[in-house]
């Protein structure tokens, strides 16, 4: 079972909390000596602190192609969440900031004069990351400043406004007023628009989505020895949540946690659910927004399934009778050829948002799942439709149309999992060409904005030096953040930060910072690390 609330990390640091790994390789600290770097006083201050003796730490500054510092310029440093540049940018290149994922349904038989389809409803998945369930009124995407997709190792989330189920409700009614009224074969989702991705153990990464593969319990306390209120969303039958939790004196101890842990693995069988259950004290303080409710997740482990019932419980609310049962394994045997759809049996279909708007989701909150789909797509577009195919062909992209040799990065995935590596060179090599491309004015306005938003909203203590304070909404840059557990304890290996600064004499610069190996003790120290991070990039803007 995973307890909650007792390692609280935040969803901007991406953190990848490994298994303890006896013997690993990686970077060592003090393992190779800087090449001509140029490193400012104050700068070097900073890594001179007490808490970074045996730390490796690499800087590059690049003002207009020419480098103004750059310590350990061949050091291959884990870069983690850095790793999204690429996969984002690539693309956001490739398919242009206006392509949107649209996602059709289509018509399996013929449709009587009575409005029934003797046959099956296929939905085509298009690897539309939100499916409508971020869309505002407005059509612009809803970002939370605490994502619900680390709610779990957070402790915490803010929830967004729109439905979650907004697309699916918009194909029912769609199919609804092509004029079906009874489905009397099954609903389908076609999910073969890639091959599936085991995304870090938890479960098999597909083209469909359904409120980024998570349902959301809301939880708020109510009086001491009664139940606590707990609210999911979505409500199916495909997972139902039952709630043992209960409300607890002051001063007693969180207990919350879920039941099973792993995630549970049954959906698409009837009456699958999962259970959260433990002690929530009346005078919990929730970490991040220091009141409640409590947000946490349950990850959605089959999506096939899971959005195959949201779906057929659209259409039934939309007034369309459906013969199959709603909940069941994903029939995909009924799916015709792949791609062999006629354009006069489509009756419904799914407008995504522009990429753009996706870019900004993924590197704003450091969006993983997105990311490692980010990829995939990207792999579609050089005819490949497998994660193993899509990092070999972006190798190529990346030497061919970058000039990044692939001898300077290795990365296992589009995200920036486990030991992602890359010389502070190639990811500022990468940020110095995105502005020169057409698409440069979308990929910076996706970036997390230094004491604005996203991953840097809260790197905003200047105080000690009021000179750096003037940096806040000047620096653009993506954080990447691994902490590793040890037998002796949590090591940080690597926090570090790639982007762009607009200096306070007006120059424009691109930068790759990066520590590797930070003995820490628990959040406080990963914050105070990020925090020094913010001040160097503060002092680069201040002094360039």
């Amino acid at each position: 079972m995973k307890t909650l609330g007792t390692s609280i990390s935040l969803h901007v640091l991406s953190i990848f909390v490994a298994a303890v790994l006896a013997g690993c390789g990686g970077n060592s600290g003090g393992s190779s000596a800087p090449g001509p770097a140029n490193v400012p006083a104050d700068i070097q201050a900073v890594f001179n602190k007490p808490m970074y003796q045996n730390v490796t730490w690499g800087l590059r500054v690049v003002d207009n192609g020419k480098a103004l510092m750059n310590l350990r310029p061949n050091y291959n440093f884990l870069i983690g969440s850095v790793r999204k540049i690429f996969s984002v940018s690539e693309l956001l290149n490739e398919v242009g900031p206006t392509h949107t994922y649209d996602t059709p349904v289509y018509r399996q038989g013929q449709i009587s004069g009575a409005g029934v389809l003797n046959g099956d409803l296929i939905l085509v998945a298009s690897g539309d990351l939100t499916m409508g369930g971020r869309t505002n009124p407005d059509g612009s995407i809803a970002i939370s400043d605490y994502d619900h997709n680390e709610a779990d190792s957070l402790g915490n989330a803010v929830l967004t406004a729109p439905n979650p189920l907004a697309g699916y409700i918009a194909l029912a009614g769609q199919v609804a007023a092509a004029g079906i009224k009874e489905i009397t074969g099954d609903v389908v989702i076609d999910d073969r628009l890639f091959q599936p991705y085991n995304f870090r153990g938890e479960f098999n990464l597909r083209p469909i989505f359904v409120n980024d593969d998570a349902v959301d319990l809301t939880i708020n306390p109510t009086t001491p020895g009664s139940a606590a209120s707990v609210v999911s969303r979505p409500v199916s039958a495909a997972l139902a949540v039952n709630s043992t939790i209960v409300t607890s004196a002051a001063d007693s101890k969180y207990t919350v946690q879920f039941v099973p842990d792993p995630e549970p693995t049954c959906i698409g069988t009837p009456g699958c659910t999962g259970v959260i259950t433990g002690n929530l004290p009346i005078d919990f303080v929730p970490p991040l927004t220091n009141s409640f409710p409590v947000v946490q997740t349950f990850r959605i482990v089959q999506p096939s399934n899971y959005a195959r019932t949201v779906f057929i419980e659209a259409l039934q609310a939309a007034g369309v009778t459906v013969d199959a049962p709603a909940v069941e394994q994903n029939p995909v045997q009924l799916l015709p050829a792949k791609d062999s759809y006629a354009a006069d049996n489509k009756v419904a279909e799914l407008t995504g948002l522009p990429y753009t708007d996706y870019a900004k989701l993924i590197l704003k909150v450091s969006y993983n799942i997105g990311a490692d789909t980010s990829l995939l797509l990207y792999g579609l577009t050089q005819g490949v439709d497998n994660m193993t195919d899509a990092l070999n062909v972006e190798k190529e992209n990346l030497a061919a149309h970058y000039g990044i040799p692939s001898d300077r990065f290795d990365f296992v995935d589009g995200s920036g999992g486990s030991f992602t590596t890359a010389t502070n060179a190639v990811v500022t090599k990468m940020l110095d060409d995105m502005t020169t491309r057409p698409t440069f004015a979308d990929f910076f306005a996706a970036l997390p904005i230094l004491g604005v938003d996203g991953s840097l909203a809260f790197v905003t203590d200047f105080q000690s030096d009021p000179t750096l304070a003037g940096a806040t909404g000047q620096v653009r840059a993506k954080t990447g953040t691994f902490v590793q557990g040890t037998a002796s304890g949590p090591i940080l290996k690597t926090q570090a930060l790639g982007g762009y600064i607009d200096t306070k004499s007006g120059k424009h610069l691109v930068f790759e910072l990066a520590v590797n190996n930070v003995t820490i003790s628990g959040l406080s120290d990963i914050l105070q690390v990020f925090q020094d991070e913010g001040t160097i990039s503060a002092i680069l803007w201040r002094d360039n």
